[in-house]
């Protein structure tokens, strides 16, 4: 299990998003993203006020930057995480979890080298959801453990014919 205390070397680049009902989540863990020495940069992809963009929109953007190598990771805040995972996870490469609990921040990335951490602002507290995402900040998966075997399973799954 690799849990590195230190920052990778350039920083992380991270993407934030939310529809209208993870916005004040996506704002504050924003500001916490930017204020972490970890955090090389941070680009929001979601609403700022009160305009009606449906989430799979701001989630496949997202997605779609940390494709291109443009980011790290992206954090997604929807009303229970899981609409914004199920669009990201529509993006070829992408493994978006929804997670509400330490535990399965720390797996989404250990055993998934997951690459999108979604969650529910009518789910979990504010506080929770601050925790989690600087837990989440901290992990980083090792090429070279027994899951990485089943991530490229996961990745070859893409590629089959339907």
């Amino acid at each position: 299990m690799t849990i590195p205390t230190e920052p990778q070397a350039h920083g992380l680049r991270l993407v934030v998003g939310c529809d209208e009902a993870g916005l004040q989540y996506k704002d504050v863990i924003r500001a916490d993203l930017e204020a972490d020495p970890r955090v090389l940069s941070v680009v929001d992809v979601g609403i700022s006020g009160t305009e009606d963009t449906a989430y799979p929109h701001v989630a496949v953007e997202a997605a779609r930057l940390v494709i291109a190598g443009e980011a790290d990771r992206a954090i997604l805040i929807c009303g229970t995480g899981l609409g914004v995972a199920i669009s990201a996870n529509k993006v070829k490469g992408i493994r978006a979890v929804t997670a509400h609990d330490s535990f399965s921040v720390e797996r989404s990335i250990l055993s998934n080298d997951a690459q999108v951490l979604c969650m529910g602002q009518r789910v979990i507290g504010i506080e929770l959801a601050r925790r989690l995402a600087r837990e989440w900040l901290g992990y980083a998966f090792d090429p070279a453990s027994n899951s990485a075997a089943k991530v490229r399973v996961i990745s070859d799954y893409e590629d089959l014919p339907e």
